[in-house]
């Protein structure tokens, strides 16, 4: 499979990166800075922002699917939105390539009906960004291309691959403490194998321990 990863040098997607090779499949790895990406073995390294949508297509055209970890400044999380709807567009004017979006636990249901966001108990240090999340997630939604949304625990931290985690649909995963998070490599396993036997097209899903 030839996928396109955006934000490849970041907390998750280098590990999206990592996992993809790992099983064999053709990566482009794309940031605005990518070093750190020229000399790994299997990535073919591209600069971008995501500012835009032609120079996004010329780099998906021909892709099985493109896999976005960007991540907004903090002062303008709502850059988000704008990026997600460019990144739509390029999807459609390169014809048939699927997305996958690294998206984000506060949209999740704590209780029925009750997300994190709603729920009161998200610092209000992470609300600008899990609101801007919930949007983007909106736009896909009222889009016609093939995607998929995937968030993780409430806390996405680094650690171990340990392959051992649980999947859910819109609820937030949690453990018997009532704990809720995922490594970035294990997310990275589950949204792989998304890529490779996918189960929830145009749709979202969730993974924690």
């Amino acid at each position: 499979m030839n996928v396109v990863v955006y934000g490849a040098t970041g907390n998750s997607g280098s590990e999206i990166v990592k996992e993809l090779i790992s099983r064999g499949h053709k990566v482009t790895g794309v940031a605005r800075k990518v070093d750190s990406l020229k000399d790994k073995p299997g990535v073919t390294a591209k600069t971008d922002d995501l500012s835009n949508v032609d120079a996004i297509v010329a780099i998906i055209k021909g892709a099985d699917a493109v896999v976005t970890a960007y991540q907004p400044p903090s002062d303008n999380t709502d850059a988000l939105i704008d990026v997600t709807k460019r990144q739509i567009e390029a999807v459609k004017k390169a014809g048939g390539t699927r997305l996958v979006v690294v998206g984000g636990a506060g949209l999740l249901e704590v209780a029925p009906g009750v997300t994190l966001i709603k729920s009161g108990y998200l610092p209000a240090e992470y609300l600008p960004i899990a609101t801007s999340h919930e949007k983007a997630l909106a736009v896909l939604k009222t889009s016609d291309i093939d995607w998929t949304y995937l968030s993780p625990g409430a806390y996405f931290v680094p650690g171990e691959r340990t392959g051992k985690f649980r999947l859910g649909t819109k609820e937030l995963v949690s453990d018997a403490k009532g704990e809720s998070r995922i490594s970035y490599a294990d997310y990275a396993i589950a949204l792989v194998d998304e890529l490779e036997k996918p189960a929830h097209r145009k749709g979202s899903f969730s993974v924690g321990y």
